[in-house]
């Protein structure tokens, strides 16, 4: 009997019971794992080796049309042309683009260019280069594009449709109209520096808006305002707002106006909602604003008297809101505003040319 730990012994120290060496060169059909490392290295080499294929003519003809389909766009719309953007022959173009730059991407020579061009037709087409253009139109006020002969001779018309030219002409001038405006302002400053001590600030100059002539284009007519008046000193009290506005009635007559009726009370048609709306309460004791109207109508001189006052304020947003006006302006932040307008009127320089045009519109 084999004592086993002799047993043991034999097949640590010895090759006896170990399976046989495999022969020289291994054994016929043995499978071997390839070392990574010169797998990687016959890799590169065969990459190296093996000569890039240039793209196909598919590819260089996508990116070449994607190009030049951009710089029409882009020369169109330099030129104002927003309607031949959008027209049929555009559109026709930009369809045959995309379709070569799809055709380039399914073939493996020109996939690159066509991705190239397809970025350059999604950035340059007609509906990004079109809403540009039409900004520019809108801007610029210039649709000749979409306008007929007859519509670009109404667009020209000096006066405003709707309003008889005979009443443009017999109406008092833009000089006049400035002229009797300040001269209002300035008496009705006088007095109430006479009877109450107020000082002045002028917030701002004159201000002339062309008139549309309701036909798309400009007239020869402008819209006065005059520069705005503000007293330096607030006016809080009830009584005085009421004597103030009646120094300034009595003006107001003195040079030819009607009576200033009140637009901030009950009298005025509006109900206490719009009223708390538009002058913080229905109330003229606790309304933020007072506002005074008069007119020489049938002229067209137009007579305005706001008083603002913060007193009342219990929120602080009306106080906040007139602080930013007065930096924008530099008008005061309380106190009594004068200012007159007067639309649709003819400077004594553009007379002589409304009447000349006003001949190539017999009937209007």
């Amino acid at each position: 009997m084999v004592d086993p730990e002799e047993r043991r012994a034999r097949y640590v120290t010895n090759s006896d019971g170990a399976p046989p060496l495999p022969p020289p060169g291994g054994y016929r059909g043995a499978r071997r794992t390839p070392d990574p490392a010169a797998v990687a290295v016959q890799n590169a080499v065969a990459t190296s080796e093996t000569p890039k294929q240039p793209a196909n003519a598919v590819g260089w003809i996508a990116l070449v049309s994607g190009i030049l389909f951009a710089v029409i766009l882009l020369g169109t719309f330099l030129a104002g042309g927003t309607d031949t953007i959008y027209g049929v022959t555009m559109l026709a173009l930009q369809l045959l683009v995309l379709g070569v730059a799809i055709a380039a991407l399914v073939t493996r020579r020109g996939r690159r260019l066509g991705a190239v061009a397809l970025s350059i037709a999604l950035l340059f087409n007609t509906a990004t280069v079109g809403a540009m253009g039409a900004v520019q139109t809108s801007a610029s006020g210039s649709y000749e594009g979409q306008k007929t002969e007859e519509q670009k001779h109404e667009e020209a018309y000096p006066g405003v449709k709707g309003t008889p030219n005979s009443d443009i002409l017999a109406q008092p001038s833009l000089e006049e109209v400035r002229e009797s405006s300040e001269a209002t302002l300035a008496d009705i400053r006088e007095r109430l520096s006479d009877e109450f001590g107020y000082t002045w600030t002028q917030a701002g100059d004159e201000d002339l808006r062309p008139e549309r002539n309701g036909y798309g284009g400009e007239s020869l007519l402008v819209q006065y305002t005059s520069a705005k008046w503000g007293t330096n000193e607030p006016i809080r009290d009830h009584d005085r707002k009421l004597e103030v506005m009646d120094v300034i009635d009595d003006v107001l007559a003195e040079h030819d106006m009607w009576g200033i009726i009140s637009l901030n009370d009950a009298s005025s048609g509006l109900d206490e909602s719009m009223l708390e709306k538009l002058y913080g309460s229905a109330d003229p004791r606790s309304q933020d604003v007072w506002e005074w109207y008069s007119d020489d109508y049938p002229g067209p001189r137009r007579f305005y008297a706001t008083i603002y006052d913060t007193s009342h304020d219990e929120t602080g947003d009306f106080t906040a809101s007139r602080e930013a006006q007065a930096a924008r302006t530099g008008e005061p932040v309380e106190g009594l505003q004068i200012m007159f307008l007067a639309p649709e009127l003819l400077s004594d320089a553009d007379r002589a040319e409304f009447e000349q045009k006003l001949q190539d519109y017999p009937g209007y």
